[in-house]
Order: C-alpha cells, then structure tokens, then sequence
C-alpha cells in the first residue's frame, strides 16, 4: 500500500493527473458556458412564443369589452370563445381570464368549467389586478407519474389605462429542461471520450519528460551516497537534454570538489589531532560541533559531553563573557580549568567569517599556561621574598648605625651591643646571598657534583658523632643503621650539607629533651636507601608539610628568624637530593615531632669489587 502510495506521488503521475485536471476544467468551462447560454436561449424562445400569444389574446379581449360594454352575459360568452379559440391554437395547457372582480370568468380546460365565476385565492393574481404589472414564476406541478416544472404567467389587460382583467396562463417547461438534459448527456460521453484518449497521450507525453528526470534523480540520489562515478544519459538537445549535460558536469566537478574536500579535512583534521593547543569549534550560537584530543583532556570530558553544548558553558565562564565580547580582547582570557589538577590556560577567541561578512562559527583555541604562570608567581614571590628578607636586617642596621650616628658609640654598655647586632645581621645577609647564589648555580646546571662512592653508614655516623659532641648531653642521637656497608655514589660536601640542614631544624623545633632518631633501610630488589630523620619537636600543621621544601616558606616566620633560619636550607637540600637522583619528603603531626625522609640510588658490592 506505502509502495502503490509512493507510485501515485511521482512526477510521471503528477503530470499525467494535472494534463487531465486541466483538460477536465477546460471542458466543463465550456460545458458550463455552453449549457447557461443554451438554458437562457431556450428559456426565452419559449417565454416569447407565450409572450406572442398573450399580446393577440389582449388585443381580442379589449375589443370584446369595447363592444360589449356593459353587458356582462355576452362579455363571458366571448372571452370563452377567445380562450377556448387560443388554447386549441397555440397547445396552452391552461389559458384563465380573471375579471376586476377576482372572478374566473373563462377557461380552456372543461374540467374546470365548475370553477368559473368563483373568486381566485391566488396572491400572484391579485397583486397583477391590484398594481397592474405582469409577473411570472416557475412552480412545480404534481402529475400522475412525476412533478413537472409549470411556467406561470398573470398578465394584466388595461383599456385607457383602465385594468379591465388579468390573463392567467400556464404551461409545462418541461420539454425545454428534457432538451437540456439530452445535449448535457450528449456532452459528457464527448467529454469521457476525450479524458480517455488524454490518459493515454499524458502517459506517453509525460513520460519523455520524466525519464531523463527520473534518471537524475537516480545519479542524485547515488551522489548522496558518494558515489560520483555515475552518468546521466542525454535524450535529446531540447531543455531536458542540456540539463542532462549540465547534471554530469556538475557530477564530475562535486566529485573533484568531494576528491579535493576530503584530502583537506584529512590534513586538517591530522593538524587539530596532533596540535599541542585545544582546539574547539562551534556554529554561530556558539555550539560545539568540533573539538581535538587536547581540548578533551583539558577540560576532563569525553566527546559526547562537550559536542552540542555552549562554548561558554563548558569553559564555564558563561556569566562573565559573551562570544561578542571575547572577540575584542585581544591576548585571549586566562581560565582556571581544572582545581585539583591545577590546570590554568589561555583562550582566544576568533570568528568564522563568509565572504558575505555572515558569522558562521567560533574558534577557541585552549593553551596551556600552568607552568608559565606558576614560574611567573614564583619569581613574583621569590623576588618579595628576596626584597623582603633583605629589608629586615638592613632595616635592623640601619636603626643601629643612626643610634651609633646620634652618639650612642660614646656609650660603653651599648656601642659593643648595637656593633654585635650589626655583625649579627651582616652576617645574617651574608649567609642569605650565599644561599641564593648556591640556588641560583643548581639552577643554571653550573654547580657540578664531585661524587665519590662511598660507604654511607660511615658517613651518617661522622655527622651524627660531630652533633653529638657540639650538643654535648642537650641532645639524645638515636641510631637505627645496619651493620654491613650500603655504598653510594654521592657528593660528601653537598649530602654532608643536607644532613646538617635537616638535623640543625629537627634540633631547633624539639621541645623538651632534644631527641633525634636515625633509620637507614636498604631495598636491595630495587638498588635504592631509605633515610629517616625523626625529631620529638613542635611538629607542622598537615596543610603546611608540602611546602616547608619551597623557597622562603616557614612555618612560623617569626621564630625562624629569630633563629637566624634564611628559609631557603630545606629549598637547598631538596634541590642536592634530586641532583643525586633522590627524593626528599616529610611526615609531621602538630605536637608529635616531624620525621624527614631521604631516599638515594645505592650499590651492593662483593668483596671482590674492592679487588686491584
């Protein structure tokens, strides 16, 4: 049924339908034309012959009143002999004279020869008697085997404008409609004849033009396939044969486009895929419709998340920007993308333009600046760091210097004092720029490691052994150290300074009795050495342990300073330890003491690796 329906609304049909619609339409313009005009011809021939007849009757009946005068007997006598006299001549069905007294005074039919002199009851004769003007109708009549159409006519009669009667007549109109009918039926089996041959000429004629178009539509539907390779024949030379021509040219020139289109979103998608920016473009509402690998991973999204929504939304920055206003800033906006990861990028916005000046779209191109901005705050804070740390000493001197200035070097008690704090500070600030050239060497790879492969249980005891004396019985140094050697290949000078920075802070945070335990673990599976430095001190708040190895950071600057700490030794130990291909990491809890962990690449050697 969906087939033979589908059938019905090709063009072939179309044409075939509309070639006979028109035919039809065209033919009963005519018909209709043809059978009003033949209605109307017919109507009046048949209106005049009556119109003749009632012109001869008033002219014979004046003439009998004319006569007669008064005498009323004879006056009927003779206007029965007119009506009877016209009825038999002219085949009236019935012929009635109605005198000024609304009485039937003569009629033609002898059935009705009862109903003379008896007033009429008939609204159309007595408005004929009463104003004087003909009137007519057409009024159905009830016969023994069918209703026939009647024309009925009151037609006045007037002597010296005098109305003397009214002339009834009836006759049947019938045979003029019959008439109609039979011409109507003679018209339409002509027009059944004539839409017979039409079908069958449509269907030929339509078919030479729906051909060629139904094999266009064919290759069209194959070139929305893709398939290019296709040719429409060419009929003839006429309008449908060049469109034909044109088609296959236009297939040839769409599949050289398609050839071409394909190699460049090829290319183009080749460079979005591998690009080191996020790329994300959109249509003029701004909707995602293309983004890259690199975008996707920036934002933390799959595919099917992002495509579809609003640029704007997914970078959520909708309630700050609109796509109009970010095309003015030219340097794009920097964007936090991701909290935990600590994701920051830069977008810039640009527009997708037709030659028109018509917007179809928007580009954003996503780029990573996480490392440029984070160096960029740490040289921000390192040089307010810098500024910061060196102001307080030259301020403390300088408060001194201008005391010594006003007089106080005359002053025995406090000359020596504010000269012993000056030193304090100089030497202070001294300690703090030796500090920052020896970040500054590891920094630019300019400080290189003298390594020497040594026995490390050795050398953990020769430092532990020179704190034990310098902090005589003020401090407890427990040990944990394996007995057979672990060997590695460090730098003494500069490992031998990391140790000292860590043990001088588990030092100075103990609270109480001074205690400092040793743990030295080997894993031999993995050639590596697990350093534990435990202290019994303050400890570090949870939220701060990450950050006592940045540059400057401490845990409470006032008592640090005090205790002449630069905050720049854990900074210096964590940057030795990684030269050495180690990690160096805390563990702390508030009150509990902090425990440093040190881990190093270590060797096992036999005896006879010591062998010459």
């Amino acid at each position: 049924m969906a087939q033979f329906l589908k059938k019905l609304q090709s063009l072939h049909i179309k044409l075939v339908v509309i070639y006979v619609l028109l035919i039809i339409i065209g033919m009963q313009i005519i018909g209709l034309y043809f059978t009003n005009n033949l209605e109307k011809k017919l109507t009046y021939n048949f209106e005049q012959t009556i119109n003749t007849q009632i012109k001869s009757i008033n002219y014979d009946l004046k003439n009998v009143y004319r006569q007669n005068k008064d005498d009323k007997t004879a006056i009927q006598k003779e206007v029965q002999k007119i009506v009877d006299e016209y009825a038999v001549r002219s085949n009236i069905d019935v012929i009635r004279f109605i005198n000024t007294d609304e009485k039937i005074i003569a009629t033609n039919k002898d059935s009705n020869q009862g109903t003379i002199n008896p007033k009429v009851n008939d609204s159309q004769i007595q408005n004929s008697l009463s104003l004087g003007k003909t009137n007519d109708r057409i009024q159905l009549k009830d016969e023994p085997t069918r209703k026939v159409r009647v024309w009925v006519k009151n037609f006045p009669i007037k002597d010296s404008n005098k109305i003397i009667g009214v002339i009834h007549i009836e006759e049947s109109i019938e045979p003029v409609y019959e008439q109609l009918n039979d011409i109507n039926k003679i018209f339409i089996i002509g027009t059944g004849v004539s839409l017979l041959i039409t079908i069958i000429l449509g269907f030929f004629i339509s078919r030479t033009i729906t051909k060629p178009i139904s094999d266009m539509r064919n290759q069209a539907i194959e070139m929305s396939k893709g398939n290019y390779t296709n040719r429409v024949k060419v009929y003839g030379n006429d309008e449908i044969g060049e469109l034909a021509v044109t088609f296959n040219n236009l297939s040839k020139r769409v599949q050289e486009a398609q050839a071409n289109t394909e190699s460049e979103k090829r290319r183009l998608d080749s460079v979005i895929t591998y690009m080191s920016d996020g790329v994300i473009a959109t249509d003029r509402r701004g909707r995602v419709r293309i983004v890259n690998e690199m975008a996707l991973r920036m934002l933390d999204m799959n595919k099917d998340e992002v495509e579809g929504r609003h640029v704007l939304d997914i970078l959520n920055i909708e309630e700050h920007y609109s796509l109009d206003e970010l095309q003015d800033i030219a340097g794009g906006i920097i964007i936090d993308m991701n909290e935990t990861e600590k994701l920051i990028v830069r977008a810039s916005f640009r527009t997708i333009i037709q030659d028109t000046g018509f917007i179809t779209g928007y580009i954003a191109v996503l780029h990573d600046v996480t490392e440029q901005h984070h160096v960029e705050n740490e040289r921000r804070e390192f040089v307010a760091n810098v500024s910061h740390e060196l102001r307080t000493p030259l301020t403390s001197m300088r408060s001194y210097i201008e005391a010594l200035e006003e007089g106080a070097w005359q002053d025995e008690k406090l000359a020596p004092q504010f000269l012993s704090v000056t030193r304090e500070e100089t030497d202070r600030m001294i300690r703090l720029v030796n500090d920052l050239l020896q970040l500054s060497k590891m920094d630019n790879t300019d400080d290189h490691l003298n390594k020497e492969l040594i026995d490390f249980n050795m050398f953990i005891h020769k430092i532990i052994n020179r704190f034990e004396m310098s902090e005589g019985k003020n401090a407890t140094f427990i040990r944990d150290i394996p007995k057979n050697g672990i060997f590695v290949e460090i730098d003494p000078d500069k490992m031998t300074q990391v140790f000292d920075n860590v043990i001088s802070n588990a030092l100075k945070y103990s609270k109480g009795k001074k205690k400092v335990e040793f743990h030295v673990k080997q894993n031999t599976l993995f050639n590596r050495m697990t350093i534990q430095i435990k202290d019994n001190g303050i400890g570090i708040p949870l939220t701060k342990v990450d950050k006592i190895f940045d540059r400057f950071f401490r845990v409470d600057k006032a008592r640090t300073r005090k205790m002449g700490g630069t905050g720049l030794g854990l900074a210096i130990s964590k940057e030795i330890v990684e030269a050495h291909n180690g990690r160096i990491w805390a563990n702390s809890k508030e009150g509990y003491g902090t425990s440093v962990y040190i881990t190093l690449p270590c060797e096992v050697l036999d005896d006879g690796d010591w062998d010459v």
